[in-house]
């Protein structure tokens, strides 16, 4: 497996960038441009990627393609196939993006969430985004969400299915449907069963601990590997399953040091576990 993350330290061209990822001893990477970026600049940085034998895991569509903004909607859309067009030309494993929320803030809980119509409406938009491109050597996919679709393996699955397209596939995050207590106190057993049903479809992984406070009704929250109370031993060893260039990223944190931190905890816990981690 390859372990990646965020960076939080600007840069202005690729011998920049590459300083940075090597301090942060990264061997996966987040896109260092955006589809509006030069060919040339996207080809400086992808030439720098196959250089420093590095894999770029994921290109970032965050956007609501499923706004109740009709505007938005559009716009989200229009950035998401963007988006997924760089992936194909930088040969990322995947594009990433989340369903989509039907309220006012993009990635919010709502009732409406859950809706058999918005169901449809996220399938569509997952084909419509896929179609218009037609990738061949990247794939499109829905990072889990606590409160929107998909919020657990089986109804992944049940997506995967229903938009019936080769290029879309899965992007892990266990910890954000790690969202009620009984998951919370058997998330091992949930982890593995994530990526028992979900394996063979994933494409790229954020890895984060969470820890829950003793609060009424119930308050669980996130943190960097090795802080929280998941068995992170279990879990570099669910990932390293999947192939030695399957990417791993840590994200949600604020600085240079605290990405540097979090990485060095994972490369321990696999020291530790005996799992290769390029």
């Amino acid at each position: 497996m390859r372990i990646g993350g965020g960076i939080e330290k600007a840069y202005n061209n690729p011998d920049e960038w590459i300083q940075l990822v090597k301090e942060l001893k990264y061997s996966a990477v987040l896109t260092p441009v955006g589809y509006d970026a030069s060919k040339e600049e996207k080809k400086a940085y992808k030439d720098y990627i196959k250089k420093y034998n590095l894999v770029l895991g994921e290109v970032g569509a965050w956007r609501n393609p499923i706004s109740t903004n009709e505007a938005e909607q559009k716009a989200s859309l229009k950035y998401c196939k963007n988006q997924l067009a760089l992936a194909e030309e930088m040969e990322a494993n995947c594009c990433v993006n989340i369903a989509g929320a039907r309220g006012e803030q993009w990635d919010w809980i709502y009732r409406d969430n859950y809706e058999a119509d918005v169901y449809a409406l996220i399938v569509d938009s997952v084909r419509e985004i896929i179609d218009a491109v037609n990738p061949k050597r990247t794939f499109y996919t829905i990072e889990p969400m606590p409160w929107m679709v998909p919020d657990s393996p089986d109804q992944y699955l049940q997506l995967l299915k229903d938009v019936d397209r080769k290029a879309f596939a899965v992007h892990m995050d266990f910890t954000n449907m790690v969202n009620n207590p009984k998951r919370f106190i058997y998330s091992r057993d949930f982890i593995q069963e994530c990526f028992d049903k979900l394996g063979p479809y994933i494409k790229s992984i954020h890895i984060k601990d969470a820890f829950m406070h003793q609060k009424y009704p119930c308050c669980i929250e996130e943190c960097m590997p090795g802080k929280g109370t998941f068995d992170y031993g279990h879990i570099l060893r669910c990932c390293e399953n999947l192939g030695t260039d399957m990417t791993a990223f840590v994200e949600h944190l604020s600085t240079h040091e605290e990405y540097k931190e979090a990485v060095q905890n994972v490369r321990n816990i696999g020291e530790k576990e005996n799992i290769t981690i390029l």
